[in-house]
C-alpha cells in the first residue's frame, strides 16, 4: 500500500513537470513568434515609409488605396502631422493674438499677474450736464485759476468709476500710490458779433483766443489746491470764420495720498463742449 501511494506520488509530479515544460516550451515559442511578427511590422512600416517618402520626392501621389498594405501607415502618419501642425499653429496664432492686444493695452499682461495683489482702482468720467449745479465754474475763493468743471457723468455712456468716488467734481483717492491722471476739454470758440468787442479799426485783423486747461489736487495737509499740470493753446482764425474748434489734452504719473481730490479747471467755462467722447477726465493706480 505504501509502495502505491509512491508511485502515485511520483506520477503527480511527473505530469505536473510535464505540464509546466509544455508551458514553457509554447510560452517561448509565441514569444518568438510575437518577436518575429513585430520585426517584420517593424520592417513593413519603415518600408511604407522609404516608399512613402520616394513618392513624395517623386511626386506622385500618396493615396494608393485601401488596397494598398502601406495604406494604414500613411494615413497614420498623415494623421500624426496634421495633428501636430494644428497644435503648433494654435500655439502660435494665440501668442501672436496675446502680442498684438498687449501691444495696445499694455496692463493687459500685468493685469493677470497682479490682479490678485491689488484692487482695480481706476475712474474715467466725461462730459456731463450743469443743470442742477448751484454755481457753475465759480473760482475756489481765488486760490485756483480758471474755472472747476463742477459736473462729470461717472456711470453712465463710457463713464466708470472702479473703486474710486467722485463729488463735487473731484475724484477721491481710495489707496496712496502712483497714479496716471488725464484729462482732455474741448473748446468751442465762437465768433463774436458785429459792433462786439473790437471796433471798426480791428475789422480786418485775426481774433485771437487763449483756452488753458489745468489739473489740481487737494490735500488734507495744505489749505490751497495745488496745480499739478498746466496747458495753454493761443488760436488765431479769421474773422470771418463762424467759429473754431480745439481740444486741450495732458497727463503724466502723480504720487497720491488717501483722501487726495482731483478736480480740473479752464480759462473760460462756456466755450467748453461737454460731449463724452470729447472732454473728459480720469485716473488709475499703476502701483
Amino acid at each position: 500500500m505504501r509502495s502505491s501511494m509512491q508511485w502515485l506520488g511520483l506520477l503527480l509530479l511527473v505530469a505536473v513537470l510535464l505540464q509546466t515544460i509544455a508551458v514553457a516550451v509554447s510560452f517561448l515559442y509565441f514569444s518568438s513568434v510575437l518577436s518575429t511578427m513585430k520585426q517584420t511590422f517593424s520592417k513593413s512600416s519603415i518600408s511604407c515609409l522609404m516608399r512613402a517618402n520616394l513618392r513624395i520626392v517623386k511626386g506622385l501621389d500618396l493615396d494608393g488605396g485601401k488596397d494598398d498594405p502601406c495604406w494604414p501607415v500613411t494615413q497614420q502618419l498623415h494623421f500624426l502631422i496634421e495633428k501636430s501642425m494644428s497644435n503648433r499653429y494654435e500655439k502660435e496664432i494665440y501668442s501672436a493674438v496675446k502680442e498684438e492686444v498687449s501691444k495696445v493695452l499694455p496692463s493687459l499682461t500685468t493685469q493677470e499677474r497682479d490682479s490678485a495683489l491689488r484692487p482695480e482702482i481706476a475712474a474715467h468720467v466725461t462730459g456731463g450736464s450743469f443743470d442742477n449745479v448751484a454755481s457753475p465754474g465759480s473760482p475756489l475763493k481765488g486760490k485756483v485759476l480758471g474755472q472747476k468743471i463742477p459736473a462729470w457723468e461717472s456711470a453712465r455712456g463710457l463713464a466708470f468709476l472702479h473703486n474710486m468716488e467722485l463729488r463735487n467734481g473731484e475724484l477721491i483717492i481710495p489707496q496712496a500710490g502712483l497714479y496716471y491722471i488725464y484729462s482732455q476739454t474741448y473748446f468751442r470758440q465762437s465768433q463774436p458779433e458785429e459792433g462786439d468787442d473790437g471796433g471798426d479799426e480791428q475789422e480786418n485783423e485775426p481774433s485771437d483766443k487763449q483756452m488753458l486747461q489745468y489739473i489740481y489736487k487737494k490735500v488734507s495737509s495744505y489749505p490751497a489746491p495745488i496745480l499739478l499740470m498746466k496747458n495753454a493753446r493761443t488760436t488765431c482764425w479769421s474773422k470771418d470764420a463762424e467759429y473754431g474748434l480745439y481740444s486741450i489734452y495732458q497727463a503724466g504719473v502723480v504720487q497720491l495720498g488717501i483722501g487726495d481730490r482731483l478736480f480740473v479747471t479752464v480759462s473760460n467755462l462756456s466755450t467748453v463742449d461737454m460731449d463724452e467722447k470729447s472732454s473728459f477726465f480720469g485716473a488709475f493706480l499703476v502701483s
